[in-house]
C-alpha cells in the first residue's frame, strides 16, 4: 500500500510517520501542505506537531491547506484517513470527525507513555489489533483534550465509534477518557496518542503501535 504523509510548516513528525508506515511493511510517499495532489496513494496520515505554529487554533490554519481540500474529497470517497494528535485537531477542525479539542485540563503540556484500550477494532486503522486489547503508546500534548456536546458524545458511545480509551489515568480531561474517534464510515480515525513512536523496539517504547500501520485499508474503505 502507499501512504501519503502530509507536511505542513511546523509538523514535527512526518518522519517518523513515515518510518512507522516502511516499519509496517508499506511504501510511505510525502506530500506538501501546498499541493492540490494526493499522487495517487492509498490511504492519508496527518501526523502531530504545530502546524502553522498553532496559531488561532490548533489546526485552524491547517484545515485550509490546499492539500486538505484533496484529503477531505478522498475521504468522502472512502479514503482511510489517520489524524494523530495535531492531525486529530486538523481532522475536526476540517469536519471529517465531530468535537474538539481543548487546553488539557491541568493547563501543562504533558508527555507520557500512556496505556490505552482499543474500543473499536474495525476501523481502517485498528483491524490490526482485537477489541478491548490493552496497548502502551506514547503521548505528548498541551491541548488533548476530547470534547463535545452531549448529544455526539452519546452518537459517539452508542454507534462504537469510540477507537481507544485511557486507561489508568485521563491525562487531559478527555470526556469519557476517549482518546480517538472514528467517523461513521470507519474510513476517518483521529488518534490523541502517537503510535508513530512505538513502532520499533530500539526506540525503548515498544511495537505496541505498529498495528496503526499493518491495517486492513482496502477492506475497510471498499
Amino acid at each position: 500500500m502507499r501512504i501519503g504523509v502530509v507536511t505542513f510548516p511546523g509538523t514535527l513528525d512526518d518522519i517518523d510517520a513515515q518510518r512507522a508506515v516502511r516499519a509496517g511493511g508499506n511504501e510511505a510517499v510525502a506530500l506538501w501542505h501546498g499541493d492540490h495532489d494526493l499522487q495517487g496513494v492509498d490511504a492519508v496520515i496527518l501526523p502531530g506537531g504545530f502546524s502553522y505554529g498553532d496559531y488561532l487554533r490548533c489546526g485552524a490554519i491547517s484545515r485550509f491547506a490546499p492539500i486538505m481540500a484533496e484529503v477531505v474529497e478522498a475521504a468522502g470517497k472512502g479514503m482511510p484517513v489517520l489524524g494523530i494528535c495535531n492531525g486529530f485537531q486538523i481532522l475536526v477542525e476540517a469536519h471529517l470527525l465531530p468535537g474538539g479539542l481543548l487546553l488539557n485540563d491541568h493547563l501543562r503540556f504533558i508527555c507520557r507513555d500512556q496505556r490505552l484500550r482499543v474500543e473499536n477494532a474495525s476501523t481502517a486503522w485498528t483491524s490490526a489489533y482485537e477489541q478491548g486489547q490493552e496497548i502502551v503508546i506514547p503521548l505528548k500534548n498541551g491541548e488533548g483534550q476530547y470534547a463535545a456536546d452531549a448529544e455526539t458524545i452519546a452518537r459517539l458511545e452508542g454507534e462504537g465509534r469510540v477507537v481507544a480509551r485511557y486507561l489508568e489515568v485521563n491525562p487531559n480531561g478527555s470526556v469519557n477518557d476517549i482518546a480517538g474517534i472514528t467517523n461513521e464510515r470507519g474510513n476517518v480515525v483521529g488518534l490523541m496518542p502517537h503510535p508513530e513512536h512505538a513502532t520499533e523496539a530500539l526506540t525503548g517504547a515498544g511495537t505496541d503501535g505498529l498495528g496503526f500501520f499493518t491495517g486492513s485499508w482496502v477492506s475497510a474503505s471498499a
